[in-house]
């Protein structure tokens, strides 16, 4: 997925109340972005990091640019990572047409935001090519504690444990459901940050236990653009917790 403009560097001011960034350009001033992303972004927002904005075309919005990439100084040594957590499901679908995602080629077609369970919308129901059909719920990740692992949540993630739940479900109920955790830079493995948000950490691996499956691909990150890479293990283990509450915190963002 290419940028359709080229981007604009500058450097971090600060980031505050979740979608405003303040970004010094190079001629000096100072410009308010648009940050879309409500998660803590822990180690991507340090002032001074370098960051990359897209102008707006739309000359009624009232942010001018938009936050899309920051290189941030992670374990293992800077790199581009991706910010935008709208970003992973138009990179799926962009996937998904080129056939790079191995668990739902044969299927043909990805409709988005399905009705399902309680109250739940899902990400992508893929369906046709005489398979059964699969709903498909996307992640974006983009922490990074240590070096080649990618985390998520970076921070407490209730609504992401209850998308566990409802797919779950859907595997108990006799379909098929999968996870996609899309690592918006380079990494060698995935696993859940249970130290953050341990009720998703258990969501997660219940739903594996039930049948639920999973996969993590990381991203070419650049100026140019941002694209599904390839993908890598999850270290996380299925367990049984049927008896553990799914969701102990209602406060999470993601």
């Amino acid at each position: 997925m290419r940028f359709p403009t080229p981007l604009i560097e500058g450097r971090l001011v600060r980031r505050y109340k979740r979608f405003l960034a303040d970004v010094q350009l190079p001629d000096g001033t100072t410009v308010t972005a648009h940050c879309a992303n409500p998660g803590a972004m822990l180690g991507l927002n340090a002032e001074g990091f370098r960051v990359l904005l897209s102008p707006s075309t739309n000359p009624s919005r009232k942010l001018g640019f938009s936050w899309e990439l920051v290189e941030a100084e992670l374990p293992g040594g800077p790199q581009w990572v991706g910010i935008d957590t709208a970003r992973p499901n138009a990179l799926v679908a962009e996937a998904f047409r080129e056939n790079k995602l191995a668990p739902l080629i044969g299927y043909e077609t990805l409709r988005p935001e399905v009705a399902y369970g309680k109250a739940s919308r899902v990400d992508f129901l893929a369906s046709g090519g005489g398979l059964p059909p699969c709903h498909v719920e996307v992640k974006n990740c983009h922490l990074m504690r240590q070096a080649g692992l990618a985390e998520f949540p970076d921070c407490k993630a209730a609504r992401s444990a209850r998308h566990m739940e409802e797919l779950a479900g859907v595997v108990t109920a006799g379909g098929r459901a999968m996870l996609i955790v899309v690592i918006q830079m380079r990494a060698d493995a995935f696993d859940v940050a249970r130290d953050i948000d341990p009720a998703f950490d258990r969501a997660f691996r219940a739903a594996l236990a039930a049948g639920v499956e999973a996969y993590a691909y990381t991203c070419t990150v650049g100026p140019e653009g941002v694209a599904i890479d390839a993908p890598v293990p999850i270290l996380t283990l299925a367990t049984d917790t049927s008896s553990i509450p799914l969701i102990d915190d209602t406060s999470g963002l993601i």
